[in-house]
């Protein structure tokens, strides 16, 4: 069975704002989704993040094309009023952060990829940057 690897927000933007020194490794993470080894999952909070942060700096239709062909290769984790409620009630500092953890739950996730480790230290889920994770494959 396929890893399923979640992806926090700040790494999909390191991906898609090909956003340096960062983004080789997230790449090489997403081309392992694109050949099909592992799986990847995204908060749908995740993108209207992105598209927010990315037009910033980028025509919103390229935004666009480059979200639409990011989620060619990942899987969706709804946030959902549950999720919201898990959120709120959970011992996270940071909000958003608990969203993206409660959302990597409910998708199964086996792995959660930031380059945030230490926010995610409630986490129930191995989490770890893309270099981290990268690394581990290696020692396999």
């Amino acid at each position: 069975m396929k890893n399923k690897i979640f992806l926090d927000t700040n790494v999909v933007l390191d991906l898609l704002g090909e956003r340096e020194p960062f983004y080789d490794s997230i790449a090489k993470v997403v081309t392992l989704a694109d050949k099909g080894i592992i799986k990847i999952i995204v908060s749908t909070l995740s993108y209207s993040t992105v598209f927010y942060l990315l037009s910033k700096f980028e025509k919103s239709e390229i935004v666009k094309e480059k979200i639409r062909k990011f989620k060619i290769i990942c899987e969706s984790s709804d946030l959902t009023d549950k999720i919201i409620d898990k959120g709120l009630s959970s011992n996270f500092s940071d909000f958003e952060d608990s969203l993206q953890y409660h959302c990597a739950l409910n998708a199964d996730s086996d792995i959660i990829i930031t380059r945030n480790v230490k926010d995610f230290k409630e986490s129930e889920i191995p989490v770890m940057t893309a270099d981290e994770y990268l690394k581990s494959l290696q020692s396999k």
